[in-house]
C-alpha cells in the first residue's frame, strides 16, 4: 500500500471514528452548503420545487426531475423493481442477458415536430437510461454527481459557455443535463431557446394534482416569468436560473432526523441488534467507503459487480486507466427505500447487497478496490448488520412523505394517461397493430402525440381516427376530434410506424367528455383488406391550478356508456 494510500485510510477511520463518538458532542447533520453566487432563498427553492416536479419541461410533457427521484423511495425511482418497461439491455443489447440494467424510462425517440422515431431498442416506448437513477436526497453533499462524477463544482451557462460559479455547483450542472438528454426529457436535438419557450409557454405545475398547499399558494396564480422574477429579482428564464433555482431546493432535500441521527447526538436510540450491526459495519470495513456523516466518502470504486468492459464509469470523464469501472460511493442513508440497488440495479434487495459484499465480490480487475474481499460472515452478523441499515439511517420524514419532502402528485402516476386495450384487425402477417398514447390530454397542449407501430407490411398511408365513440373496426369517412392520415414510415429494422402530433383545442366545450381513437391502414389486412390497431380513451383535462374544471380521468368499466362498438 503506497503513503498515499495508507494516509487516505487513517484519515476515512479517523472520520469514521470522529463520526462514533460524535454524540457527545451533540452532532448533527447540517444543511449542505450553498455554493457563492447561488444563496438559497425560500422564492428560489420554491421556484426549484416547481420545476422539479413540473412534467411539461420534457419535450412529451411526460417525465420530470421528479419522475425519476420520489422522496418515498429515498430519492431514487420505485419504476425500475421488476418493472419489465424499466430494463435497458446493456452492452450486448440483448434483453435478458446478465448485463441488463435496471434504469430509469424516459421518453421515446421523438423529433422537434412531437412526432415519434421507432428506436432500434425500444422502439416507441420510452427509452431506459443505461444506469440506475441516483437519488437526489442528501446529494447537495457531493462535491460531483452522477455515478461517473461527470457533474463537477464549475457550474458553467450551456448556451454561452461562461463559468457562472466557480466551485462548489455540482448540483446546478446535474439539473441542467437531462432537459437537453434526448432518453431522458428531450426530442432529438432539443436545444436551450426550445427548452426556455417551453417554460415561458407552460402555466406552472398544470399537470399536477394534489400539490402542497404551501406551494401553490406561492405559485398563486402567477406565470413562470413571475416566479422567476420573485425568486430572481428580475425578469428572465435562463438556463443558469433553472440550475440554480432546481439546485437551492434540492439542497432542501437532506435528512437529519433518522435514528442514527438521535444516535450521533445523544449517544442513544439504536436497539442492540443496530448497535451490534454498527460494530459488524466498522469491523467489515463498510466505514471506510461510506464514511463521515453522510456515509459516503464521494470517491468513486470498482468493486466488482459487473466486468470492467459493461460500463468504463469514472474514466469516461478522466480518461485515466486507474478509474476504469469506478463509481461514485453513493450515500446509505435512507438506502432500505430505494430497491433495486447498485448502478446497474442488479440487486433487488438488502440481503442480495450485503451477501454480494460477504463473498468479496464477483467479478476481478487490477484496480478492484483492495477491502471489497471475503468477509465470512456469521448469519447472527448479517441479520445484525442488515438491521443498522434500515431504521437507523432511514428518516421518517422522508419515508412517509411529509415536509420537506412533500411533493406534487403527477399525470404520469395519474388516470388521466390515455387507456390502450381491446382488439382490433390484425395485419395479413398476423400482429394486430398496435396504438401508442402517452402524452397528457391537456387542454390547450398543443403536441398530443399519438403513434403506429406493428402496421405489417402492406399498405403505404395509416389514418388516425378519434371520436365521441370507438370508431369502429372498419374505417371512417369522418370523425369529431381527429382524422388524419399520414405515409408509413420504415425503420432500419424494416418495421412500419407512424405518428401524429395534435393541438388539443384550447376550449372548455371539450372538457371531460371521452374519446376514443384508432389507427386504420389500408391494403394491411388479410386479403389486402384494412388492419386496423387495438383502441384508445382519454378524456381532456384542465389545470387545478387554474381554478377551471379540472376532471380526473375514467376507468375502463366507465367505457360502456359511450361507445356502441366494444373496445
Amino acid at each position: 500500500m503506497s503513503c498515499r494510500q495508507s494516509l487516505r485510510t487513517v484519515t476515512l477511520g479517523l472520520g469514521w471514528i470522529a463520526l462514533l463518538t460524535a454524540g457527545s458532542a451533540g452532532a448533527q447533520l447540517q444543511p449542505p452548503q450553498d455554493p457563492v453566487g447561488n444563496p438559497t432563498t425560500p422564492s428560489k427553492a420554491s421556484l426549484g420545487k416547481v420545476l422539479f416536479w413540473d412534467e411539461q419541461l420534457s419535450s412529451t410533457r411526460t417525465v420530470a426531475c421528479g419522475t425519476c427521484h420520489i422522496p418515498r423511495d429515498g430519492g431514487g425511482d420505485p419504476r425500475s423493481a421488476a418493472n419489465p418497461g424499466a430494463v435497458h439491455p446493456g452492452l450486448d443489447g440483448v434483453f435478458g442477458g446478465p448485463d441488463d440494467i435496471f434504469g430509469s424510462p424516459g421518453v421515446p425517440a421523438s423529433r422537434t415536430d412531437g412526432t415519434y422515431i421507432l428506436d432500434s431498442t425500444f422502439g416507441l416506448a420510452p427509452q431506459v437510461t443505461g444506469r440506475r437513477t441516483s437519488s437526489s436526497i442528501n446529494a447537495g453533499y457531493s462535491p460531483t454527481l452522477f455515478w461517473d462524477g461527470r457533474a463537477a463544482g464549475e457550474f458553467v451557462d450551456p448556451v454561452t459557455d461562461q463559468v457562472v460559479l466557480a466551485s462548489g455547483a455540482a448540483l446546478e450542472s446535474q439539473a441542467l443535463g437531462p432537459l437537453v438528454n434526448d432518453v431522458e426529457m428531450a426530442h432529438e436535438g432539443r436545444t436551450w431557446p426550445e427548452v426556455l419557450a417551453r417554460i415561458t409557454a407552460s402555466e406552472p405545475l398544470a399537470l399536477a394534482s394534489d400539490a402542497p398547499q404551501a406551494l401553490l399558494d406561492w405559485i398563486d396564480g402567477r406565470s413562470y416569468e413571475q416566479l422567476f422574477t420573485d425568486a430572481f429579482g428580475t425578469p428572465g428564464i435562463t438556463a443558469p436560473r433553472i440550475g440554480m433555482a432546481i439546485a437551492a431546493y434540492e439542497r432542501t432535500q437532506f435528512t437529519n432526523q433518522a435514528p442514527f441521527d438521535t444516535f450521533l447526538a445523544t449517544g442513544s436510540g439504536l436497539t442492540p441488534l443496530e448497535q451490534q450491526g454498527r460494530s459488524v459495519f466498522v469491523a467489515s470495513s463498510c466505514d471506510r467507503c461510506h464514511s463521515l456523516d453522510i456515509t459516503s466518502d464521494h470517491d468513486f470504486h470498482f468493486t466488482g459487480v459487473r466486468p470492467q468492459a459493461d460500463d468504463a464509469g469514472r474514466f469516461d470523464v478522466t480518461m485515466v486507466e486507474e478509474d476504469r469501472g469506478k463509481m461514485r460511493t453513493p450515500s446509505l442513508r435512507n438506502v432500505e427505500l430505494r430497491p433495486p440497488f447498485m448502478r446497474n440495479g442488479r440487486f433487488a434487495s438488502l440481503e442480495a447487497v450485503v451477501d454480494f459484499y460477504d463473498r468479496g465480490g464477483d467479478f476481478d480487475a487490477p484496480n478492484k478496490d483492495p477491502l471489497v474481499r471475503e468477509l465470512n460472515l456469521t448469519p447472527t452478523e448479517r441479520n445484525a448488520l442488515l438491521a443498522f441499515l434500515r431504521r437507523p439511517l432511514t428518516d421518517p420524514r422522508l419515508r412517509d412523505g411529509l415536509a420537506p419532502f412533500d411533493r406534487p402528485g403527477l399525470y404520469s402516476e395519474s388516470s388521466r394517461v390515455p387507456v390502450v386495450g381491446g382488439t382490433g384487425v390484425p395485419t395479413a402477417e398476423g400482429p394486430t397493430p398496435r396504438i401508442v398514447a402517452l402524452e397528457p390530454p391537456l387542454l390547450g397542449n398543443p403536441g398530443f402525440t399519438v403513434a403506429l407501430f406493428d402496421a405489417g407490411a402492406g399498405g403505404t398511408q395509416a389514418t388516425l381516427a378519434i371520436d365521441f365513440q370507438d370508431p369502429g373496426l372498419t374505417q371512417p369517412g369522418s370523425a369529431a376530434f381527429a382524422l388524419e392520415t399520414v405515409s408509413l414510415e420504415v425503420a432500419k429494422s424494416g418495421d412500419r410506424f407512424a405518428s401524429v402530433s395534435l393541438a388539443i383545442p384550447n376550449d372548455d366545450t371539450w372538457l371531460g367528455r371521452p374519446l376514443f381513437g384508432r389507427w386504420y391502414i389500408p391494403g394491411a389486412g388479410s386479403g389486402a383488406g384494412t388492419a386496423v390497431s387495438n383502441l384508445v380513451t382519454f378524456r381532456i383535462f384542465s389545470s387545478l391550478q387554474n381554478g377551471a374544471l379540472f376532471l380526473d380521468g375514467f376507468e375502463s368499466s366507465d367505457l360502456s356508456r359511450w361507445t356502441s362498438v366494444s373496445p
